[in-house]
């Protein structure tokens, strides 16, 4: 290990120049990454061990009387306007918009500066999503139109500080939209609300860690307390952030995962013995067939368009799974052509590249009968050409249970395939035409899939056509779990987890001589449950929204407010922030943009994208004036203020005044960050360990498991006049930041509370395109209103709608969950549509803007 900067502070911060090609497995080569880490076996409580007791559902729609402070967005209209679907997604638009939004938030210096750093080598890791970067050659623009919004966004040079709080009470900052909120500007100063209060108002640190402190220690069980974590935040402040909360006593550390991917470890953790992908981004260029499953990369991960652009030019097939024919899933046009003279003209008169060869419009909840229904014709396949569609040598070697995945997928009935996905069995066989005779295979999926009564189980049927066909461990084949946040990954490496293995805890305890708790703690949804009642006392969220992000809004809204104190550290002003505890404390921190200098200098911090590469952060933007601190320097503030001579208070502030010393913690206590330091400082980072990419399936049994699943059919238990929902982003958001209230990709111009319908749906309903409509869900026997919604006819398959988070969350029943997972099932939520008996008109004026 490298000296550690301990006794060398001019360390910190510090890149070394290395090779670009250091540390770089390209296509067909493996290069040693390595050892396979310890194994991470997804281990969840056990269905009894969860709260099984069903929240009564609550008022949704009188909410907005009930309550001043406002949960939901307002019901206010901002002017529908409708055009037709793109079927091209970037192109000259995106880099116009990209422009835009980067020199109106962040003005023409902050904003320029801070696009041409973010995802450098020697830059900051864009805050927006996981997509990873080219191991070798970057563009001086690697960034996309919701990258360059989203670092926009923390560029902003306007402040939202003690007088724009001292202006505006929480009641009315609630009546914004969730774009005005966020278009405040940057927070800049600690504030608290008080018992009684109406308004944050300015506090200084050392008294706002004393109420922390204060309210932990008065707790009767560390169990009461809640320590939540949006995939934001970089390695070094989420490794303080669990560290701090097992010193405290509690593994109650529910986090963004729970309400995305946990779907996706909980799939592949025991098939595989690795709860992430196992692709790098060299292999999607050299794949021969990719499937891309409920995932929309054009408005959620528009830089994988590039990998997929180039992975077609080399001659790669992708087939597109998705209710909705996105504009990503259909042609590109990458803005990177425009500067290539060969294909600039092309580029800009042209259509761009198209996507997908075919399209397959499944139904909502219908993935995992059309896994099955091409598995079932590759075997029919392999009947007639034995040994040339199913890797039977792979399948010896290396796996168990495929005789009982056989036997099921044979026995599955192509009525309940077609019934169940949408799609016909001709056009299935097209699906398997594509892979029989291929094994660099990859599939990608995201929350289209994760978030469905069946996620888990359709992702192991993912899994299984891989092992049928030996699409797995080698170059240009494998898994693909498309991950969110910036570091939603890095966040449960660095332990962030409700359910830690005793391996985790065993180790961290060493390093920080004390015995940390083995009991699991509340994942999100069972952390909501809690806080709802009454089960906990102080709420303590580093980064994201939970409010907005959780399902059942008003329930958690309610169990916010039952708390004795909910703390916030944040950048910007969000909804969240404004359904608060008796006490509240809003604390600003920086942006991965922001330039953070300690004691030993100018810091750095890392980020784990989607497939498993750790690089440097490093901010280039000087923070707005005011009294932001780092993370890692709140988190430090509230360790040493609450736990005293419980911790090592030298340690914390060491920790402090050099990240280098956090990472030197990191790299003994976690297999695959030794010389953590060292790796960190070569241009471009160093990819983790990975047991699946090497074949060292590192599972209970050391093999890849095949799983025998159960097709469950439930859209027969639906109502003659029920539909299914499923919520999505806009192109104008990023997780639950909205920046504007457009679609443009969807035709969606000026609004935000829609309903894409099918139009024979709306006609059985007596519907009209821009209809006022009131959406009702159902779940055991109970119902959910949200109202002043507008219809939008939709190319979407019959029985389905769509509408966007969060203005739809309050629909999603806090006990709906993806079984095993216990992710909220946000991709399957029954309901129904009436009439408002009401059209839309003219533009209804906002009820209030920010003027900050």
């Amino acid at each position: 290990m490298e000296e550690s900067p301990k006794s060398d502070p001019g360390k910190a911060g510090k890149t070394e120049q290395q090779g670009a090609e250091a540390n770089v497995p390209k296509s067909g080569e493996r290069s040693d990454q390595g050892n396979a880490p310890a194994p991470d076996h997804y281990r969840p409580d056990p269905q009894h061990d969860r709260d099984e007791s069903n929240i009564k559902a609550p008022d949704v729609a009188n909410a907005k009387y009930q309550h001043p402070i406002l949960a939901q967005p307002p019901e206010a209209l901002t002017g529908l306007e409708l055009s037709e679907p793109a079927k091209i997604a970037a192109g000259v638009t995106a880099v116009l918009k990209s422009m835009e939004f980067s020199w109106k938030e962040g003005g023409l210096d902050r904003g320029t500066r801070g696009l041409l750093n973010m995802n450098q080598k020697d830059g900051f890791d864009c805050s927006s999503c996981a997509w990873p970067d080219p191991d070798d050659h970057r563009s001086v623009a690697e960034f996309c139109e919701n990258g360059a919004k989203a670092t926009a966004s923390d560029a902003d040079d306007k402040a939202a500080g003690p007088e724009f709080f001292a202006k505006y009470s929480l009641a009315q900052l609630s009546q914004m939209t969730d774009r005005d909120q966020n278009n405040a500007g940057r927070l800049t100063h600690p504030m608290v609300k008080r018992p009684g209060d109406n308004h944050y108002s300015p506090i200084a640190w050392p008294e706002a860690f004393k109420i922390i402190a204060d309210e932990l220690n008065a707790l009767d069980s560390p169990n009461e307390a809640l320590f939540y974590t949006s995939g934001k935040v970089p390695n070094e402040p989420a490794f303080l952030f669990q560290l701090f909360a097992k010193q405290f006593g509690t593994n109650n550390l529910p986090d963004c995962s729970n309400m995305c991917h946990e779907s996706s470890g909980a799939a592949l953790s025991p098939t595989l013995g690795l709860g992430k992908g196992s692709v790098t981004l060299n292999d999607i260029y050299d794949a021969e067939v990719i499937l891309i499953i409920g995932q929309n990369p054009g408005t959620n991960h528009p830089r994988m368009l590039s990998a997929l652009q180039k992975a077609k030019r080399n001659g790669a097939k992708i087939i597109a799974v998705n209710p909705l024919l996105e504009a990503g899933l259909n042609h590109f046009k990458n803005p990177q052509d425009f500067m290539n003279p060969l294909r600039a003209l092309g580029a800009l008169m042209g259509n761009g590249t198209q996507i997908t060869d075919l399209f397959l419009q499944v139904r909502v909840d219908g993935d995992m009968a059309l896994l099955r229904g091409i598995m079932k014709h590759l075997f029919e396949a392999e009947d007639v050409n034995p040994g040339q569609v199913v890797d039977r040598p792979f399948i010896e070697k290396y796996t168990t249970g495929f005789e009982s995945f056989e036997q099921n997928i044979r026995n599955t009935s192509w009525q309940d395939i077609e019934e169940l996905s949408g799609i016909s069995r001709a056009q299935l066989l097209e699906a398997a035409n594509m892979l029989a005779t291929k094994q660099k295979i990859i599939t990608c999926w995201a929350m289209g899939v994760t978030q469905q009564r069946q996620g888990v189980q359709t992702i192991q049927e993912i899994v299984n056509l891989h092992l049928m066909k030996g699409a797995i461990g080698k170059p240009g084949a494998g898994t693909c779990p498309v991950r969110g946040h910036s570091n939603v990954q890095g966040d449960r490496t660095m332990g962030v987890w409700e359910q830690p293995t005793k391996e985790f805890q065993d180790s961290l305890g060493k390093e920080f001589n004390f015995q940390p708790p083995y009991e699991h703690g509340y994942d999100t949804v069972e952390a909501i449950k809690a806080m709802y009642k009454g089960k906990t006392k102080v709420y303590f969220g580093l980064g994201g929204n939970l409010l907005a992000a959780g399902p059942d809004t008003e329930v958690i809204a309610e169990g916010m407010r039952k708390q004795k104190l909910t703390v916030f550290v944040g950048t910007k002003l969000n909804r969240g922030h404004l359904t608060t505890g008796e006490t509240s404390l809003l604390l600003p921190c920086f942006t991965h943009a922001d330039v953070d200098m300690q004691k030993s200098g100018h810091q750095m911090t890392s980020c784990e994208n989607s497939m498993g590469v750790v690089s440097q952060n490093k901010g280039v933007l000087v923070p707005l004036e005011g009294q932001m601190m780092s993370e890692v320097a709140i988190l430090a503030g509230v360790a040493i203020a609450t736990l005293g001579e419980r911790t090592n208070i030298a340690d914390w502030v060491a920790m402090t005044e050099n990240y280098d010393v956090i990472r030197d913690h990191i790299s003994r206590v976690i297999p695959g960050f030794e010389n953590f330091n060292e790796k960190l400082r070569r241009p471009g980072g160093f990819y983790l360990p990975n047991g699946p990419r090497e074949r060292k399936f590192t599972t209970k049994n050391g093999m890849a498991n095949f799983t025998t699943t159960e097709l469950k059919m439930y859209q027969r238990e639906l109502e003659p006049d029920q539909l299914v929902l499923m919520t999505v982003r806009s192109h104008d958001q990023f997780n639950t930041t909205i920046y504007d209230y457009n679609d443009r990709y969807r035709g969606i111009q000026g609004e935000r509370r829609v309903l894409f319908m099918n139009a024979q749906d709306m006609a059985e309903r007596s519907i009209k395109a821009k209809d006022l409509i009131d959406i009702t869900s159902h779940f055991k026997g109970e119902q959910r209103t949200v109202e002043k919604f507008v219809a939008v006819p939709y190319d979407i398959p019959k029985g389905n709608v769509a509408a966007y988070f969060p203005e739809a969350n309050p629909l999603v029943p806090i006990s709906s969950v993806a079984k095993t997972s216990n992710t909220p099932t946000s991709k399957y939520v029954v309901v129904t549509v009436v009439p408002a008996h009401k059209t839309v008109g003219a533009p209804v004026e906002i009820r209030m803007t920010a003027e900050a």
